[in-house]
């Protein structure tokens, strides 16, 4: 499908009615939803897309910003006649999430952050050896996955981080970088009227606890929740824990 830059953008979804789409992390693509397009596809219509140079999208300029991911997924939903969604985004995704409420918050029925922030402490460290492992992704992909997850991971789940982060393209995952790490959003946080729910995993050491606890005290009447040995990438470690907290967010 074209987006507003001409290019195409990749994206699943399953499912009808009311929307959430959902937005992956820096080392990943829409393909970790697939539990939740299946879960949520059954009462809904759940979409999950790869950002621009991501996945099956068409490449894109390098140093396209966390704006220009949410500007390309807004107009994604445009094209496919979706108004207004709950948008759920992990890491990355949630960055990316919040870029999408500060651009068009009508377009936002709520916000899913999870294991995200408004900003990173270390971010700017985590972007350089970020920059450095972007020249090989499958042996970066290798030293972070046990960082990634909660301890001990599944092996499947552990495999199919690995493939997911071998495959990125490494122009794409350096502009990811730069969106997800350097990022600053405690001023569009605040900002923030759009019921919210900031959901991280106990175990997360990249974006730890506390920096969610941060997040929700910024956002006026936002729910935390912390899901137990978790990581994190909560939503594939555990899903039916994410699944029925995030659905039953939804509900209330």
């Amino acid at each position: 499908m074209e987006t507003n830059t001409g290019r195409s953008i990749g994206y699943e979804e399953n499912g009808s009615g009311e929307a959430i789409v959902f937005l992956h992390g820096v080392g990943s693509d829409k393909s970790v939803w697939r539990t939740q397009l299946e879960h949520f596809g059954r009462d809904r219509r759940a979409i999950a897309f790869d950002y621009p140079g991501y996945g099956d999208s068409d490449p894109a300029p390098e140093g396209t910003s966390r704006d220009d991911y949410a500007a390309a997924i807004l107009y994604a939903m445009t094209k496919l006649g979706i108004g207004k969604a709950h948008v759920c985004g992990l890491s990355l995704g949630g960055v990316v999430a919040i870029a999408m409420h500060h651009r068009a918050p009508e377009r936002c029925a709520s916000l899913i952050l999870a294991d995200t922030f408004a900003v990173h402490p270390d971010g700017r460290a985590i972007y350089e050896r970020s920059l450095a492992g972007s020249q090989d992704l499958p042996a970066m992909a290798n030293a972070r996955v046990d960082v990634l997850l909660a301890q001990p991971a599944a092996p499947p789940v552990r495999e199919e981080v690995v493939a997911t982060m071998s495959r990125i393209d490494p122009a794409a995952y350096r502009s990811g970088a730069e969106a997800v790490w350097l990022a600053d959003q405690r001023e569009r946080a605040a900002a923030i009227r759009v019921p919210t729910f900031v959901l991280v995993g106990a175990e997360d050491k990249v974006t730890p606890p506390s920096l969610s606890e941060e997040l929700a005290a910024l956002i006026p009447n936002a729910e935390l929740q912390v899901i137990a040995g978790a990581g994190h990438l909560a939503n594939l470690e555990k899903p039916v824990e994410f699944n029925r907290a995030v659905e039953e967010f939804i509900r209330g």
